[in-house]
């Protein structure tokens, strides 16, 4: 039982784990590799679908923030820039600006009788054949 127990002692996991290392590591190592390539693409995916919605939701806000302004038809024509989007005395005076060089992109107010709302009193109820009876 001696030589049993001997022959035991050589043939220990650390043995064994000596021989068949380097495969494992290689195999372990291309396979950690890989996971790594695989989180660090979605990782890039995701950060590209990250920025491009941010910029998506800066443009909107430029596009409502230009909007309640007031000051322009269509603010399409006020060019995006992100740089003053927080600051909105500075915005102002780009609105001005793009007025100043082009004034025909100001918005235009409706003065005086347009056409529209009630019209003095009205006697009875309208219709086609009252239009000539008048």
């Amino acid at each position: 039982m001696s030589d049993t127990v001997e022959t035991l002692e050589p043939e220990t996991p650390d043995t064994q784990g000596e021989a068949t290392a380097p495969e494992d590591t290689d195999e372990t190592t291309q396979a950690k590799l890989s996971k790594l390539r695989s989180e660090a693409h979605n990782l890039r995916e995701r950060t590209k679908a990250a920025e491009s919605r941010a910029d998506e939701l800066s443009r909107a806000l430029w596009t409502a923030r230009v909007t309640a302004t007031g000051k322009v038809e269509n603010p399409a024509e006020i060019a995006y820039n992100a740089e003053i989007l927080d600051d909105l005395d500075a915005m102002n005076e780009a609105i001005d600006a793009a007025i100043a060089e082009r004034p025909y992109i100001r918005s235009r107010k409706v003065i005086g009788d347009a056409g529209q709302g009630e019209r003095g009193e009205v006697t009875g109820p309208q219709d086609f054949s009252g239009l000539f009876r008048r």
